[in-house]
């Protein structure tokens, strides 16, 4: 990388679609190449050319997006700071003014915040507006999205008293690897908007708490950045991935994760065919200046609104296939485990085995794609009552598995999670581990310290439960301890509909007229 000195006066004279420069922290970039073929589009890019786009990059971006992202000979030199101007440190005057950009309140001690629904408070009230509907939003009438909380507080525990509980271990595996208690973060987008170490902070609080962070496709910190600090460097992580539309790009992404020997299982998520209408989120317009580290995507507003996840996820793959699925499952090979994420039926499940996965995250994606998609924890329960085999004979704790007669299948569960009770409820029903997402995004807020609070807080909520319920450990957790009546007739029994087979004659004698 050059160190040449170049004039203010130089660079305000690339300042056309022909000829592009821009400066991030003092280094000045020919993005003339890079700004046509940006999926997101080039207007946030010339809208900074031949000026200083430090402020509104540094905001959301990670520091190294732009070295990665561009070829070396894009490196210009460096700003010759003799030659700067007031002019040319006056902000845009279409700009939005700073403070607008900042939180809006201040954030309570974090001593004072004893559950999730605090960390969420908070958020509500001290992050921007954008960020706040990006987080909190969910599709059309944000009926799933509720109903993913709601229908824990109708199953309840069948405690079992006086059994010995002072001594008790949280301890259990994920895809193999030891961790601290059946917890593991979900892939959540964009962490950056609510602080400036966003992903990376969640990073190094999972490593401290000993929980697995899953990384989301679309994270504001590439994977590389997340994995490769100092603190993490032993400590495993999940990397989730949204599959291109052009399989180049997806073969290129994952040659990159599979560099990293800390990331060491796969997570495909197969739930966005297309994304949902999540209106909060459309009605406040986006930054433009907001960028996927990954992908290289940008949003950019139109005539629907301003929704992030609708911008930036026009490069997912809406022909996704269980045949492509297959194919990907040997081409990342058979050493690194590989899940679906998004699985809403007992059937996907079944297919997911035996196509030789390792498991599937049951999640509807918090809401935000399909509203009216039923909630994972109903899914969970139609296992039981489809193909029970799966949660007795290839949990990674049963017997079978333990003994090699099985093949270990993990099936995870996110979407709702807000009290330690609620994932006692999902590891007696057999989910090997429970996802937590915009809670430790609301949790980021508060930086590293944050998340570690909040993983604190659900673990205490988990042991508390544990000794209430009688159970001293993770392998006696089982679905005698709950009942689930008041919700059991909503799970779908069998393949189909009850209508299903009327339906079917109805049209064959249609057919036949």
């Amino acid at each position: 990388m050059g160190e040449s000195k170049i004039a203010v006066s130089e660079i305000q004279s690339h300042n056309k679609e022909e000829d592009c420069w821009i400066v991030v922290d003092g280094q000045v970039w020919d993005i003339t190449q890079f700004a046509p073929e940006h999926p997101g589009g080039p207007a946030i890019i010339y809208k900074y050319a031949g000026r200083d786009a430090t402020e509104a990059y540094g905001e959301i971006h990670a520091p190294s997006i732009i070295k990665n992202g561009l070829p070396e000979n894009a490196h210009k030199g460096t700003v010759d700071e003799a030659t700067i101007t007031k002019k040319w440190s006056e902000p845009l005057p279409s700009a939005a003014p700073k403070a607008a950009s900042k939180s809006v309140a201040v954030k309570p001690p974090l001593d004072g915040i004893i559950n999730s629904h605090d960390f969420e408070l908070v958020a509500k009230n001290s992050a921007t507006a954008k960020t706040w509907a990006f987080y909190s939003s969910a599709s059309n009438d944000l009926i799933t999205r509720d109903a993913n909380n709601l229908l824990y507080n109708r199953i309840f525990f069948r405690p079992r008293t006086m059994r010995k509980v002072m001594d008790i271990t949280t301890k259990t595996t994920l895809l193999g690897k030891p961790v601290s208690f059946p917890l593991f973060v979900s892939p959540a987008a964009m962490a950056r908007l609510i602080h400036p170490d966003g992903e990376l902070a969640i990073g190094r609080a999972c490593k401290t708490r000993n929980v697995i962070q899953s990384i989301s496709n679309n994270a504001s910190y590439g994977a590389a950045d997340i994995v490769s600090q100092s603190e993490v460097l032993d400590h495993p992580f999940i990397f989730q991935l949204y599959v291109d539309k052009r399989k180049e790009k997806t073969n290129a992404l994952l040659a990159q994760i599979k560099s990293h020997k800390n990331i060491s299982a796969i997570m495909v998520t197969v739930d966005a065919a297309a994304a949902g209408k999540r209106e909060a989120d459309e009605r406040v317009k986006a930054d433009e200046s907001i960028e996927n580290p990954m992908q290289k995507n940008k949003p950019k507003n139109d005539s629907k609104g301003g929704g992030y996840g609708r911008l930036m996820g026009s490069f997912i793959d809406p022909n996704l296939s269980w045949a492509y699925i297959s194919w990907l499952r040997g081409e990342i090979g058979y050493d690194m485990p590989m899940l679906t994420k998004g699985v809403m039926s007992a059937d996907d499940v079944k297919m997911a085995l035996d196509i030789g996965l390792d498991g599937c995250v049951l999640s509807n994606h918090g809401g935000r794609n399909l509203d009216t998609s039923p909630p994972p924890i109903l899914v969970l329960l139609e296992i039981h009552a489809r193909f029970p085999e799966i949660v007795r004979d290839h949990h990674p704790q049963s017997a079978s598995a333990k003994a090699g007669l099985t093949k270990p299948f993990s099936i995870l569960i996110d979407g709702g999670i807000r009290r330690g009770t609620d994932i006692l409820k999902c590891v007696c029903l057999g989910a090997v581990s429970v996802g937590i997402g915009r809670p430790v995004l609301y949790a980021t807020g508060y930086g590293q310290e944050g998340v570690e609070h909040l993983i604190d807080i659900y673990r205490d909520e988990f042991e508390v439960a544990m000794r209430n319920v009688g159970l001293t450990s993770i392998e006696q957790c089982g679905p005698e301890y709950v009942n689930t009546g008041d919700i059991d007739h909503m799970v779908c029994k069998s393949t189909g509909h009850p209508y299903a087979a009327s339906w079917s004659a109805q049209v064959t004698r249609q057919s036949k007229l």
